[in-house]
């Protein structure tokens, strides 16, 4: 392992039960603090390449996250690097509040419960959702609740941010947010899209998954 690198990569190959193979002999590596793009058609397997790296999906190959192999006994550990916001806010939020899917992991990581509502609070205010905590994300626009979900993500804190599609379905208002806030921040990412204007615009590098 390279101590330069974020995410290892190595021969990585994945096929679904139905015999489907998502990935074959995968490589790459990411350094800290790089933004890289995964661009490629429908069905390339960029959202299974994702899922990869907090061991939601378990293919052949090696994964290294910071040094460590994913794997059984490191998913805890993994997890708490790298921060993944699906495509999908609905799959990031099944609470009755903001405020409780936001505390939802900082409670599941053991965060002391005294340090919790000024943790949310702060990242409520990052991602521009000041004052939201009591709001249900049944009741907020699309674009509200993909911050929302990157706020459940980002209170954890962790060194590594792994996005799929973060401005699919933005309008126009809510994408360039969207792009300038991404561009602010420090930790490593890794981005599936579409979209190849913000890709360039956020991204040091872009991946061609083919």
């Amino acid at each position: 392992m390279d101590r330069h690198h974020s995410i290892e990569i190595r021969n990585l190959s994945y096929t679904y039960p139905d015999g489907n193979r998502a990935l074959s002999d995968v490589s790459l590596a990411v350094g800290h603090g790089e933004k890289v793009g995964i661009i490629g058609p429908n069905g390339a397997g960029k959202t299974t390449l994702l899922l990869h790296l907090n061991g939601i999906r378990r293919g052949e190959g090696t994964v290294l996250i910071e040094g460590v192999p994913v794997g059984k006994e490191t998913l805890r550990a993994i997890r708490s690097k790298v921060g993944l916001v699906f495509e999908n806010p609905d799959d990031q939020l099944f609470c009755p509040t903001i405020f409780d899917d936001v505390a939802f992991g900082l409670l599941n990581m053991r965060v002391p419960r005294d340090e919790v509502p000024q943790r949310v609070r702060e990242t409520l205010i990052r991602v521009g959702l000041e004052g939201y905590e009591r709001r249900s994300s049944f009741h907020i626009s699309l674009g509200e609740k993909k911050r929302a979900a990157m706020a459940t993500v980002l209170a954890m804190q962790p060194p590594i941010l792994v996005l799929d599609e973060p401005a699919g379905n933005l309008d126009p208002k809510n994408r360039r947010e969207l792009i300038h806030f991404l561009q602010m921040l420090d930790q490593t990412m890794v981005m599936a899209s579409h979209d190849l204007d913000m890709v360039l615009e956020i991204c040091s590098r872009a991946v061609i998954l083919n």
